[in-house]
Order: C-alpha cells, then structure tokens, then sequence
C-alpha cells in the first residue's frame, strides 16, 4: 500500500510538473485578446472587471505579479505563469483522480484500502499517466493554460472537488472522514470568485455519497440522489450568490428607508443574522446530534466563507479606482453586478420565437438607486408578451442579423414562421452539434484550422486526418492547398484519443457502472447541461469551446481507463505484463503523444506580442492628452493594459463607447486619471443618474436647417416640460428633435491647439455641419456631444479605426486618419482631395509613426498567428501602408514611399493567410512597382496568386458545391485575380501576366455568371 502511495504521487507530480514546463515554455509572454488585458491591469492593481467579477482570481494573479521584481513588462508574463501553474495542477489532481478511479476496478467497492498487485499497480499508473497527459496537451486546455484568464484556475477548483470526493469516499467510515466533504463545501465557496463551472460537479457528487452511505442502491435511489444534487445546485446557484445578497439589499431598503438609518446598516443586522443562524444551526445538531444537519450547515458556512472574496468588488469600489466596472459600491448595484444584468437573460424555459412581436408589456419589479440619504426607485424593470411564444426556447433571439441565421439555417423562407419542430432542429443542429459537438471533436478527433466556424465547409470544423471520412463530410481533402496542410491550426488525431476514450467509457460502464456514472454525469454536467443553460444564440463574438472544458476533462478520464480495457484484452491473447506494457505504450503514443506533437506549434504562443502592440499604436497615433474612443474589446483591454500595467502613454484618456452608454462610467470619465485630465462633459451628474435619460429617442420636429449641438443638448438635458414630450404613460421624456446639427468652430483656438496641420489651416470651417447617424441618444452620444461642445479645440479627439462607423454620430467627414486613429478635424476635405467617399489622411503624420513609432507585433517572424492576430494583417497592407504610400507618391516623396513599401516587407507575413490578403495588397504592391521595388512586388503577386490558385481549386472540389458562388472567399479571389492581372499589365510584369492569365482562363466561367 505504502509502495503504491509513494508511485502514485512521484508519478503524479511528474505528470503536473511537465505540464507546467511545457506551459511556461508555451506561455504568452504579454498581454493576449479578449478579456486577459483586463483581467490583468485589474490583478495588477486590484480593480473591478466586468461582470460577475473574478475577485479570487484577480488576488491570486496578483501575487504572481510580484515575481516580475518590479518590471513592469514582465507582469502580464507571470500572470499568464500563475494560469500555467493552475493548469500544471490540475494534471495533477486528474492523475490521481483517473488512478483512484482505476484502483476501485480492480479491488471493488468493498474494500478501498484493499492492496494491488504488481501488474494492476502498473495499469492503473499507466492509465493515469496517458489520461492526465492527453488531456494537459488538448487543444482547449492547453489553450487557456497559456493566458491569465480565469478558466485555467476555474478548471484547477473543479478537479480538486472531483478528487476530493474520491478521497471522502475511502475514508468515509474513519473518524472526521467527513473533512473532505467540508474541504470540498469551501473550496466551492472559493471557485465561486473564479467562475461558476464548478458548481456543476455537485449532481455527480450527490451520486459518489449515495453509492456509499446507501445500503441498497436502488434506482430510486439514484434518482432521489440526482435531484437532491441538482438541488443543492440551484441553492447555491440562485440561493447563495444570488438571493442572499437579495435579501441583505431589501432588508438594507427597510433599514435606510422605513427605519432612517445609514446605508448598510440593514447588511450588518443581514449577515449577523445569517451568521447567527448559522451558529445556532450548528449548536442545534450538536446537541440534538443530527450528523447530517450538522456536515450541511458547517458546508454551507465554509461556502459562504470562500464566497467572501466578493467583499473585495465592494471595498476596491469604494476606493474608485481606474477600472471600476458597474461601480458596485452599495448592495443594490453589487446585487446587480452579480447578476450579469448588463449582459441580458436568455430565456430558459419559456420564451418567444425570434419573429413573434410584443404585444403587452409588465412590470418585473423596481431597479433601486442610491442617493443622497436613501434608496429610490430609478425604473422598472418591463418584460413583453409575445404573440408567439414556446416551451424551451431556442431560436429567440430578434438581435441583428440572428433573425436571417435562423431562416438560413433553418431552409424557412422570408415570411415563414418557425415551429417547434425548427426549435428543436436549432437545438440538436447548431447548439449541441455546432456549439459542443465540434469542441469535443476538435479535442480528441482532430481540428481543420483554427478560423471561426460559421457553418461553412471550409472553416473552423473537425477532422479526423482520414481523407475519406473527412471528404464525405467536407469535400475538397484530396486538393488541400498548401495553406491547409501546413497550417498549424491543422491538427488531426485520427480519432485515436476519441478511440481511447470511448473503449475506456464502454469498459468503465462495465466493470463499475457505479463509477463510470459518476463520470457520466460530470461529463453531461459540465458539456450538454451548459448547453441548455447558456442557450446561446448564433453568431457568437468568438469560439467558445473553453466553457466545456470541464466536459473533455471527464472525458479524459475515460481515455486514461482505455489503457486498462486495452491490457485487459491483450492478457486473453499475450502474458499479462506484456499485455499491460503494450497497453501503456499505444495509450501514449495515441493519447498524449500524438496531441502534443499536432497541438505544439499552435499553442506556442511565446513569440505573440500583436495584442500589446496594437495597444501601444493605438495611443502613438494620438497627440498629448487626447481622448480616444475605442469599441470593442479587442481595442479597449489591451489599451488599458498598457497603460495601467507597463504606464505606457497614460496622458491619453481612453473611452469606451460601448461603456459609455452606463452611468458609472459617464460618471467616472468626469474624473481624472492617471496622466489624463477629466471628460470635458460638464454635465450635472443628477441629470444623467441611473433611470434619468437613458435613453433619450429622435422625433422629427421637421425643423429646417442645422441645429446648433449646445442647443440640442440643452433641449435633451432640459427638466422643462416644453423641452420634453408626454408618453401615453402620462410621464414625460427628453427626445432629441432633429438630426441636423452644427458647431460654430473657433479658428483661433483650432490654430492656437494646433488641430489641423499647418498646411490645412485654410481649409478649416466656420461651423461643422452633419446629420446624426442614430435614432437614439445614450449617455455615449450625449457625451461625445458634450465633449464637442465644451472642449472648443483644446484636447485632440481621436477614435479607433476599429471602432464601428455608426459610432462616429455623422462626423465621419471630419475624421482624419492618423494611422491607428481617426482625429476630429474642423476641416472642409473637398479642398483637400476631391473624392468625397476617400478617407482623408495626415500622411506626414503618419509616415513618421510608421518609421519611428509603430511596432507589429513580431508578425513576420511568428511560427504561428492566431486569426485575432492577423486579420489585422488586411488592415495594415492597404489602410496603412499602401494608402500612405500611394499618397506620399501622389506627393512627388518618391524615397519616402519606397521606406513605407520596404517597412511593410520587412514587417509583415511572407506567407498568405487568409483571402481578404491578396486583395488587399493591390494597393500595396501598386506602390512597390511606383517606388522602384518590383521584384518586391513581383514576389507578394506571385505569392498572392498562388494562394488564389490553390484555394480556388481547394473550393472547386468542396462538399457544398450550390452554394460556392456565394462564398465570400470566392469572390475576393476573382476580385484579387483581376487587379493582379491589371498590375501586370500596367507594369508589364511577364511572370506574374503569365499566372494570371492562366487563373482567369481556369476560372472564366465565374465571371460569366
């Protein structure tokens, strides 16, 4: 027994340990996208992420940035090493986790202390070693065990609890066995201010507790025991997180507003009371000696406890600091924090369709404010009555372009409606099939490439690497272009750890169907019941495949017993020790083996730095003390990263517009920050308080001509009721009257601030005329018009070129590119050039930050770019360097061009990676041929041309032929093909006439069409 502890550990932190290396190894040594920017400037200085928080996790990750030793360029770094650590971890708890289940198999349920003998010993550590080691190397842990992002932790919470049980389970009967149930009640409390996935192993550990302290399993029994599991689940889930802080808020609303007394004093009397509850609780079961009332209430005080890391949004809001996210600075707005409010609901079990229209309205209940002495109602909350509505909904959702997904997806014409029986095609199709089963294929079967997948045969879907089978599902594997095949992102197992695992399933289920059960019920748990859960809509932002990652962890339990059911095979036919060897040896080879040789060259991720990059020339594109407007949050995270965590250009005040439209955040870009002065809004903060103009709606007053905007704003700000208008509600509203709006432009100060360059200062305006682009003004467009009115000049205005065109409010015309950024300028651009449709650009300015400001990301000598990373490549070849270069040639700045042309060879990809590129360069290449270098030139043609070739031929042989002259590929292809060849011409460039000429002989038919 002692012999088999002592391997079972060695084993198990070997296991952790490599996959710690190999995730140091792999890890990201900066910034990433998506959320990590914030998590880490929040870890970095204890800030307020957005909803529903990650309080544990941000304190954890901020002690791993204390061994950057003070350089602040290599905190990201350590905190994406604390993710690696968590994950290492992880592997270890899997392994023991995998041995514990595999040592039951061969001792049974009757004696877990029970010794093994030599050959089981190797079997069961041979089983964890390849289970706990495949699922280290897949590709969505592996994933994000490389970034700081919460999932890596979240995974690590939910394989301690899982081996925890395990471990109960064996000391069950000894004297303060029940430790382990208590260590697994805290430890939940705790993953709680990580994320929410861990609360789903709870149904699968009612189970493990019922198969041992039941005398006679029954399958009643079992039953009973799930539900009481899923119970226990919504108590916490709603209960806890949810309705406890509920109540503490009513109960702070009786004490502030019916007893007079400060706020939180009705918190305290709420948490005594708990505490006091539970204290009694506990002496009760004591005395009285309830044993299962007593492990019930001390689980949930340590629940409760590890809950507690949420104190930390609540005090660090108090303190306001930079990131402050909803503010929830009183119970109200926590209580609002904690329900994700900002995000919406998705309805769960009765909803409408997504083309029935409202026909009634009602009250769900107040939204409380705090103000100057008490709580006050700032709204209500409404819901509609649909003409149509059903039972489990799954295609609900009117937003955007959903509606037409659904009609595509679903073969329904323009006015058809939707039946149940489409409710459920979505339901088994796109959100079991699309949205989990594509993951767990990718994880154990193989992944085409790592672009999203929107249903295309092209993009984003599994493989297995067996041309024949993939063939029929996709078509085209036979003329895979050179693209494919060496893509990184193409990974193929040849369902061998699919294999692994489904011989280890059927064989669990038949040596102990008790725990193969519990495994089951994990699997389902933390993969399809998330599917119901999230009910996600089409067309999601990114991949989300790490929300199921708890569902390939437990499946990876089952590719460790596929050892075991291989060697118990092999010992009918060869001796049993060879058999076990043999055994080990395949699981390796077809487990963890194959995944870290398809999955390394993607998942290294240490030679990435785009994500900071762009960041840093977002803010080089300003001048000092300018106020940028970004959008979304592959724009807005990695700017505040570098600002809050490296100080780079803290002078710049960053604004979200998608942030904007909230109160708190109105409120606290009245404050200044860092190097950055306030939001020149002057607004009183009361007349934009939450439920005070929210909204404010366009009504058409049909006033004839330009409205000055500080007019307009004294109108939407107005309390007069001659400003506002009556709803049949009979409450009065703010609107916004006309479209038409103007600015009288002060020349001097536009001068004086330098706005415009010096050769345009007699192109500046009078007044600054445009029609407002919305039908709505939020608290974002009523302060960019704020900003217009109160700044006269003084700070340079500038927005991303990421951010959406419907965001500039109509001032598209005023907008000069800087590079990275579009600066307000008071100009008349029909002096300046004459197509009114072309974007202006300070090519002087932007020359200068191309050559002396701008980085790229190490993105010409990157083994692997992630899609995130060079889409942008689009962007740069031809907003950035080939218009610059084009208007420097215009300019007569020869040399210059040439430097530009040569700064964007140097800089960008020497390879074609997506089919927007070659288009995408003509203009580009146009400027190298102009500048002298034509071999350069002629080198990204040819390039592009033979990426248009092999791709071409690649979607010629695809599956979904009816659809191919769609395919927005296609027709990127055959546009890039004819500028290719009217380069050519134009230049008289024979090799790359000669290619083109043979591409559109090849596919002429396309153009006849």
């Amino acid at each position: 027994m002692m012999n088999y502890n002592k391997i079972n550990n060695l084993l198990g932190w070997f296991c952790a340990i490599l996959a710690t290396l190999v995730y140091v190894v792999t890890a990201e040594k900066t910034t990433s996208w998506w959320d990590c920017g914030e998590f880490i400037a929040s870890a970095y200085k204890m800030q307020i992420v957005h909803q529903p928080g990650a309080p544990l996790f941000l304190m954890v990750q901020n002690v791993f940035s204390n061994l950057a030793l003070g350089d602040a360029t290599r905190i990201a770094y350590w905190m994406n090493i604390g993710s690696a650590v968590c994950s290492g971890l992880t592997i270890l708890f899997l392994f023991w986790t995998i041995t514990a289940l595999g040592r039951k198999i061969f001792i049974g349920n009757a004696d877990l202390s029970a010794p093994l003998n030599e050959n089981d010993v190797l079997k069961v550590m041979g089983a964890g070693l390849v289970g706990a080691l495949a699922y280290a190397f897949t590709d969505t842990f592996w994933f994000s065990a490389v970034e700081s992002e919460v999932y890596a932790m979240s995974s690590l919470c939910t394989a301690i609890v899982f081996w925890a049980i395990l471990k109960w389970e064996v000391r069950a009967d000894e004297e303060g066995g029940d430790r382990w149930l208590i260590l697994i009640a805290y430890v939940m409390g705790l993953s709680i201010g990580v994320h929410l996935l861990n609360l789903l192993v709870i149904p699968a550990i009612a189970l493990v507790v019922y198969f041992r302290r039941a005398k006679d399993v029954t399958t009643k029994g079992v039953i009973q025991s799930l539900l009481v599991g899923v119970i226990i689940l919504a108590l916490i889930l709603w209960g806890v997180i949810q309705y406890l802080i509920k109540f503490a808020a009513f109960t702070d609303l009786f004490f502030v507003n019916t007893l007079g007394l400060g706020f939180g004093t009705g918190v305290t009397f709420f948490a005594l009371l708990v505490v006091g509850g539970l204290v009694f609780g506990i002496w009760y079961s004591i005395k009285k000696v309830k044993p299962i009332l007593n492990i019930a209430l001390i689980s949930l005080g340590f629940i409760i406890f590890g809950y507690s890391s949420f104190a930390m949004i609540l005090i660090r809001a108090k303190a306001n600091p930079t990131l402050n996210n909803s503010d929830p600075d009183n119970v109200f707005t926590f209580l609002s924090y904690l329900n994700r409010e900002q995000y919406g609901d998705e309805p769960l079990f009765k909803g409408k369709y997504f083309d029935a229209k409202p026909i009634d309205v009602f009250d769900k209940g107040n939204v409380y404010r705090k103000d100057k002495d008490k709580y006050v109602v700032a709204k209500k909350k409404s819901d509609y009555v649909y003409e149509r509505e059903t039972i489990f909904p799954r295609i609900y959702s009117d937003k955007g372009d959903h509606p037409n997904f659904y009609r595509q997806y679903l073969g329904l014409g323009p006015n058809e409606s939707p039946t149940f029986a489409d409710n459920l095609k979505f339901f088994f199709g796109y959100q079991i099939g699309h949205m989990y089963g594509r993951y767990f294929m990718w994880n154990f079967a193989g992944r085409q490439n790592d672009i999203q997948g929107q249903g295309s045969p092209f993009e984003g879907n599994w493989i297995s690497g067996i041309k024949p089978i993939d063939n029929v599902m996709y078509g085209g594997q036979y003329d895979l272009p050179a693209g494919e095949l060496d893509n990184p992102a193409r990974n193929v197992y040849f369902f061998l750890p699919l294999a692994l695992g489904l011989i280890g399933a059927y064989w669990h289920f038949g040596k102990n169907q008790r725990d193969a059960g519990v495994v089951f019920l994990l699997f389902f748990f933390t993969g399809l019941a998330i599917v119901l859960y999230l009910n996600q809509s089409p067309q999601q932002p990114r991949e989300r495949d790490y929300a199921y990652a708890g569902s390939f962890y437990a499946f990876s339990i089952w590719v460790g017993i596929g050892v075991l059911a291989i060697a118990d095979f092999l010992a009918k036919k060869i001796k049993a020790k060879t058999a076990s060897m043999v055994a080990i040896a395949a699981g390796v080879l077809g487990g963890p083996v194959i995944l870290a040789a398809q999955n390394w060259d993607d998942h290294d991720r240490s030679e990435k730095f785009l994500a900071r990059d762009m960041a840093k020339n977002y803010l080089e594109s300003c001048e000092p003390n300018a106020i940028l407007f970004s959008y979304g949050d592959n724009d807005t995270y990695p700017l505040w990263y570098v600002q809050e965590v490296e100080g780079f250009r803290k002078d710049v005040r960053v604004v979200n517009l998608s942030l904007l439209s909230s109160d708190w955040y109105m409120r606290q870009m009245s404050d200044k920050v860092n190097d950055a002065d306030a939001l020149p809004i002057n607004i009183d903060p009361e007349k934009f308080k939450d439920g005070v103009r929210d909204v404010i709606y366009y009504q058409d007053f049909q006033i004839p001509g330009y409205v000055d905007a500080d007019d307009l704003l004294t109108i939407m700000l107005s309390d007069d009721k001659n400003n506002m208008a009556q709803l049949q509600s009979g409450d009065w509203t703010n609107l916004l009257p006309t479209k038409n709006m103007q600015l009288a432009v002060d020349k001097n100060a536009v001068i004086a601030n330098k706005v415009v360059p010096k050769e345009w200062e007699n192109a500046i305006v009078d007044t600054m005329k445009w029609t407002y682009s919305m039908n709505y003004v939020s608290r974002a467009e009523l302060s960019l018009l704020a900003i217009l009115v109160n700044n006269n000049w003084k700070r340079p205005v500038y927005f991303t070129t990421t951010t959406p065109e419907t965001n500039y409010i109509g001032l598209d015309k005023y907008l000069v590119s800087e590079g990275f950024a579009l600066k307000l300028m008071p100009i008349d651009r029909s002096i300046l050039i004459a197509d009114e449709e072309e974007q202006l650009m300070n090519v002087n300015s932007i020359y200068n930050n191309i050559i002396n400001k701008y980085t790229w990301g190490n993105l010409s000598k990157s083994k692997y770019l992630d899609p995130d990373s060079y889409r942008y490549i689009s962007l740069y070849v031809s907003g950035i360097f080939g218009e610059t270069a084009q208007n420097l040639l215009q300019q007569g700045k020869k040399e210059e061009a040439r430097k530009v042309v040569n700064n964007a060879y140097d800089n960008m990809p020497k390879r074609t990676l997506q089919m927007s590129e070659p288009m995408s360069y003509v203009i580009l290449v146009d400027a190298m041929y102009k500048a002298g270098e034509a071999a350069k030139a002629r080198e990204v043609s040819l390039r592009n041309l033979e990426y248009i070739k092999q791709y071409m031929k690649y979607y010629s042989s695809a599956k979904d032929q009816a659809s191919l002259s769609n395919e927005r590929n296609v027709r990127m292809a055959l546009i890039g093909l004819q500028r290719y060849k009217m380069l050519a011409d134009e230049y008289k460039d024979k090799d790359v006439q000669k290619v083109a000429d043979e591409l559109l002989n090849t596919y002429s038919y396309y153009f006849q069409q």
